[in-house]
């Protein structure tokens, strides 16, 4: 019965992808196939999946959407990517590393990798152009340091793992194993995601540096001064103070990351009206459509893509792959290794929210099986799947720094691929080393 079952749910899923359904036809369609081939009510699919919609930690991917939106429309991403001008310099590689720091900047209040690549590429990649950088090599850095938007806190992807994951208890055969696992949260994971953000935010700057010497490719033209650095910080004082606020109010235990994303709407509301004056009703508009749809093509997902989550756990399968890989290897390195290049693959392919809702009830019971902490594993699987927005076919960065620099997508990806394997060596020092993830939250006392 598992078999057919295995057979039928991801036979129909690949089937309908083949013939170009959108990922969330395939996955609803396949998950009632199985449902009605199991002789299931079809009633408990739609109770699963309005379940999947209506917790309160959910609330946070809308709102994070939103301020993100808001806060490129009030002039705040613009004055964010100033003073990471300002503190790169006229050095090799300046304003190409300059890239690198605005994303990280614009990643901690927006929380999404196309929103991060779309906001700093559309000021930077004009910008690098300008002053001799290749159209190519332009576009490569800043969709490769999109990818940071998801893996600096808060991070959209992060709260969707939360939720996936916060239902799933460790097997009992694990915990006698390794002993008792620390619970999943989404704050857990933010703060779990700081230090692995910047290890692959200082990957890039020293790739760019190494590329940038070869080519001479060089930084601002107006030099780089003290005093440059202190009048941009002054200018955009409003604009640093978002992530602080945000992230500040999380890791103090001030409020939830729900909560957070509620007070950065609020805060980018009083900067952008009050004191920078930018947002207008018309941008104000645009930003409410925008994640309106956004919010509703991720909703969709989530729906579908739980109801197949739920069969695969109640067939045992997740159960059944994670003793094939043991019997395989119980190397921990070995099996890091395996996971780390299946999501590499499968990120090529598949939707970063998708990919986490369907992988997680598979391959979280396998972590827990060789004693991999949950807020670990979490960490590692958004990076690795971060890569996936820099690598072709899917790649949403790439789409968007081409139509930013109109240069085919073909040409950025070759430029990108040293980004995306000096990036894959981190994840491995990520994985590697756990505490480069755990130390912070346990200092925070979680």
């Amino acid at each position: 019965m598992e078999t057919q079952i295995v057979t039928l749910l991801f036979g129909s899923f690949l089937g309908l992808l083949l013939l170009g359904a959108p990922i969330t036809v395939a996955l609803g369609v396949s998950s009632l196939i199985s449902f009605l081939y199991l002789d299931e009510n079809p009633i408990k699919f739609v109770q699963i999946a309005f379940t999947s919609v209506g917790s309160f930690p959910l609330m946070a991917l809308p709102a994070f959407i939103l301020a993100g939106a808001l806060m490129e429309a009030a002039g705040i991403s613009k004055r964010l990517i100033n003073v990471a001008e300002s503190l790169a310099g006229p050095f090799t590689g300046g304003i190409s590393a300059a890239t690198v720091m605005a994303c990280l900047f614009f990643g901690a209040i927006s929380g999404s990798g196309p929103a991060t690549t779309a906001a700093v590429g559309m000021l930077m990649i004009p910008a690098m152009i300008e002053r001799g950088y290749g159209r190519g090599y332009a576009s490569a850095i800043t969709a490769s340091s999109g990818g940071l938007g998801i893996i600096i806190p808060p991070s959209i992807p992060m709260v969707i793992f939360g939720i996936a994951a916060l239902g799933m208890a460790p097997p009992p055969e694990a915990v006698e194993k390794f002993g008792t696992f620390q619970s999943v949260s989404i704050s857990k994971l933010f703060i779990a995601g700081f230090v692995p953000a910047f290890l692959i935010a200082s990957s890039l700057l020293v790739m760019n540096y190494i590329l940038s010497k070869k080519r001479g490719f060089k930084g601002s033209a107006e030099g780089w001064s003290p005093r440059g650095v202190l009048c941009e910080m002054y200018r955009g004082f409003w604009s640093l103070m978002a992530p602080l606020v945000i992230l500040g109010g999380i890791y103090s235990g001030f409020f939830t990351p729900t909560e957070a994303a509620i007070v950065a709407i609020f805060y980018t509301l009083v900067v952008g009206v009050v004191i920078y004056r930018e947002l207008t009703w018309a941008s104000l508009f645009q930003s409410l459509e925008s994640t309106t749809w956004l919010t509703g093509r991720v909703l969709l997902i989530l729906f579908t893509a739980t109801v197949f989550g739920r069969l695969l756990v109640e067939n045992k399968i997740p159960a059944i792959i994670a003793d094939n890989m043991l019997s395989f290897t119980d190397n921990l390195y070995v099996i890091w290794a395996l996971i780390i290049f299946f999501l590499l693959f499968v990120g090529m392919f598949m939707e970063t929210l998708a990919t986490i809702l369907i992988l997680v009830p598979v391959m979280l019971p396998v972590a827990y099986s060789v004693g991999i902490d949950p807020i670990h594993f979490g960490v590692v699987m958004v990076c690795t799947l971060g890569i996936g927005f820099q690598t072709p076919p899917l790649g949403e960065n790439l789409f968007i720094a081409s139509g930013i620099s109109n240069i085919t997508i073909e040409k950025i990806s070759i430029r990108a691929l040293p980004f995306a394997a000096v990036n894959t060596i981190a994840i491995f020092i990520i994985a590697f080393f756990p505490e480069l993830s755990l130390w912070l939250p346990r200092f925070f006392g979680y």
